[in-house]
C-alpha cells in the first residue's frame, strides 16, 4: 500500500511568493486556515483534509474568475470584413505609391507581402507563442503539449520563444516581443506573482492587441493555500485570463510496507498537470479560432500598410521640400525689399496660399484657391497665438548681431524670418498630410487642433541652434549675395 508522503517529503523547497499577496488572497488564506481547524476538530488531518483544502481553494478562486475565455478576447477580435476592408485600403496605398514611384525598390517588396496576406486570413492551423523569462518551463511545458496534442486539436502549432529579461543592454526583449507578433496567441509563463518586468510586458502585448493567456507553471511547489493565493493575485493584476499548471512536477517519495514488516521507498516522478491549460486550448481553438486568425491578419496588414505609407510620405517629401524652398525664398525676398514689422509679414505673405495648393496637389488634397487662403490665414493665426513669430525673430535677431556688417542690412531680418516661418508652415502642413489616409476627397474638412498641435511640434524641431544658424547663414546667402558670412555663435 502507497502512503501519501509528508508535506516535508513531497517538497524539499517552499517557493516564496515574490510580490505582496492582496487583501482578497489574505481572506482566502484566513479561510483555508478555519477549514482546517474544522477538520482538526472532526477527524485527523489526513489525504481527505488536504484534498478538501484543495478543493475548496480552487473553488473559491473559480467562482469569482472563472469568465469564459471568449468575453475576455472579445476587445481584441475582429471579424473578417474589417480585415478585408484594412486589406483593401492597404492595396490602394501601395498602388498610390506605383502611380507617384513606378520604380520604387520596394514594390517588389510589398506586392509579396500584400499576396502573402490573402493566403493568411485563410490559414487553418492555429500559431500559438510560448514566452517568458528564464528557467519559467518554456521548452518543457512545448515538449508536453506537443506529447497530448489530441486534447486540444492538432491544429496548433507551438513556438517556444528565447527568454526575456536576459539582456537588457542589448534590447533583446524587443526583438523576442517582435517575432511574437507571428503568433496568433501567447502564452505568457511565470512560475509565481508578476514581477514588474513581466507585468510592463504583458501590458506591451495588451497595447498591442496581441491576444494572450498568463499561465502559473510550476504551482506544484507552492503549498496548496498559496497556490489559490498566488492564483488570484495573478488574475487581479491582468484582468484576464490565468491557468495553473506543473509542466514537470516535483518528484515525490513513495514508500511501500511489505508483508515482512520492511518498508521500501524510492521517488516517482508524477504526471504533468496541464488539464486546466489543455481544456482552455481546446476552447480557444473550437471557439475562437477563426477570430484569432483574423487578428493575426489585421495586424499584419496594418504593419504593412503603415510601411507603405511610409515610402509613400518619403516620396511626395522629396517632391515637397523644393517647393517649400522656393516658397520660403519668396517670402523671404518679399519682406526683404519691402522691410515691414514682423506681424503684419505673417499676416500677409509668410504663408503663402498657392504653396497650400501645391502641397495640397502632392498629398493628394483638394484645396480651391479660397480654401487654400483660409488654410494660409488659419496657420498664420496659430503662429500668431502661439508666439512663434516673436521668438523666431529674436532668434535670427540673435544670430544676426554677431556679424555688425549683415545685421545692418534693412529688412534682412525681416526677410529671415519671414522665410524661416514660412518653412515652417510648410513642413507642418507636410506633417499633418502624412498623417491623414490617403486620397481625402477635399482639403476643407482640416482638423484645425491637430493642424496646431503639428505646427507647434514642427516649430520646436526646428529651435535647434545649429539649425537656426545654418538657416540664418543660407538667407543671408540669398539675400545679400556679396556679405560677409555670418559667424557662429559660440
Amino acid at each position: 500500500m502507497r502512503e501519501k508522503p509528508s508535506s516535508k517529503v513531497r517538497r524539499t523547497k517552499i517557493v516564496k511568493l515574490r510580490r505582496p499577496i492582496l487583501v482578497g488572497g489574505l481572506g482566502l488564506s484566513f479561510s483555508l486556515w478555519m477549514l482546517d481547524s474544522w477538520h482538526d476538530s472532526i477527524v485527523r488531518v489526513g489525504e481527505f483534509g488536504l484534498l478538501s483544502a484543495l478543493a475548496v481553494g480552487g473553488g473559491l478562486w473559480l467562482l469569482k474568475q472563472n469568465r469564459p475565455v471568449g468575453e475576455q478576447l472579445d476587445d481584441m477580435l475582429v471579424d473578417r470584413a474589417s480585415v478585408e476592408s484594412a486589406i483593401a485600403k492597404t492595396t490602394a496605398i501601395i498602388n498610390q505609391l506605383v502611380q507617384e514611384a513606378v520604380n520604387h525598390p520596394t514594390l517588389t517588396k510589398l506586392r509579396e507581402q500584400l499576396n502573402q496576406l490573402h493566403w493568411e486570413l485563410e490559414r487553418k492551423e492555429l500559431k500559438f507563442a510560448v514566452t517568458g523569462g528564464k528557467s519559467v518551463g518554456k521548452t518543457t511545458l512545448v515538449n508536453v503539449l506537443n506529447n497530448v496534442e489530441d486534447e486540444y486539436g492538432k491544429s496548433l502549432h507551438l513556438t517556444e520563444t528565447a527568454p526575456l529579461f536576459t539582456d537588457l543592454h542589448n534590447n533583446s526583449d524587443a526583438v523576442t516581443l517582435s517575432a511574437v507578433t507571428e503568433a496568433d496567441m501567447v502564452l505568457f509563463l511565470t512560475n509565481g506573482d508578476l514581477t514588474d518586468s513581466e507585468f510592463q510586458v504583458l501590458q506591451q502585448l495588451k497595447t498591442a492587441k496581441q491576444p494572450t493567456l498568463l499561465v502559473f507553471n510550476k504551482q506544484d511547489q507552492y503549498m496548496p493555500d498559496e497556490r489559490g493565493i498566488v492564483l488570484q493575485s495573478l488574475q487581479q493584476r491582468v484582468q484576464g485570463d490565468v491557468v495553473a499548471t506543473a509542466a514537470s512536477p516535483v518528484p515525490v517519495k513513495v514508500r511501500k510496507h511489505q508483508a515482512d514488516g520492511s518498508v521500501q521507498e524510492w521517488m516517482e516522478q508524477p504526471a504533468p498537470d496541464i488539464q486546466q491549460l489543455t481544456q482552455r486550448l481546446a476552447q480557444v481553438v473550437a471557439e475562437q479560432g477563426q477570430q484569432l486568425v483574423n487578428c493575426t491578419t489585421m495586424r499584419k496588414t496594418l504593419a504593412l500598410k503603415a510601411e507603405a505609407h511610409g515610402y509613400l510620405n518619403g516620396v511626395r517629401r522629396d517632391r515637397s521640400t523644393p517647393i517649400i524652398e522656393q516658397y520660403q525664398w519668396i517670402s523671404a525676398a518679399a519682406a526683404f525689399a519691402n522691410p515691414i514689422p514682423a506681424l503684419d509679414i505673417l499676416a500677409t505673405a509668410a504663408i503663402n496660399a498657392q504653396m497650400v495648393m501645391d502641397l495640397g496637389k502632392i498629398y493628394q488634397q483638394k484645396f480651391s484657391l479660397e480654401q487654400a487662403q483660409t488654410v494660409a490665414a488659419t496657420m498664420g493665426s496659430f503662429m500668431l497665438k502661439l508666439g512663434l513669430v516673436e521668438l523666431s525673430t529674436k532668434a535670427v535677431t540673435g544670430i544676426l548681431k554677431t556679424n555688425a556688417a549683415t545685421f545692418v542690412a534693412g529688412g534682412l531680418v525681416e526677410g529671415v524670418s519671414a522665410a524661416y516661418l514660412t518653412r515652417v508652415a510648410g513642413l507642418s502642413l507636410i506633417a499633418y498630410f502624412e498623417q491623414q489616409e490617403i486620397a481625402i476627397d477635399t482639403g476643407n474638412a482640416l482638423n484645425l487642433d491637430q493642424l496646431r498641435q503639428v505646427l507647434q511640434t514642427v516649430f520646436q524641431q526646428n529651435q535647434k541652434l545649429a539649425f537656426l544658424e545654418g538657416f540664418v547663414k543660407q538667407g543671408v546667402k540669398h539675400l545679400l549675395p556679396d556679405a560677409q558670412p555670418v559667424a557662429t555663435v559660440v
